[in-house]
């Protein structure tokens, strides 16, 4: 933990730019894709579609989600 107080202490005395540029490589390291999520995402799905498309499943209209839409 002391060292990233030490880390916030300098990116304070970087110029606006910098510590943007900073904040935005911060920022994109934290949304990168998780490979192990998105393969469980892939195989969800397409247990829901089958399902969908075995009529066990039945899907919902659109307006009855987004009713304001």
């Amino acid at each position: 933990m002391e060292e990233s107080k030490i880390l916030l202490e300098k990116a304070l005395q970087l110029k606006p730019e910098e510590r943007f540029l900073l904040i935005d490589g911060l920022i994109q390291s934290l949304d990168e894709p998780d490979q192990t999520i998105d393969e469980i995402w892939q195989i969800e799905a397409e247990k829901r579609l089958n399902a969908y498309r075995a009529g066990k499943l039945k899907g919902i209209p659109y307006e009855e989600i987004f009713p304001d839409q």
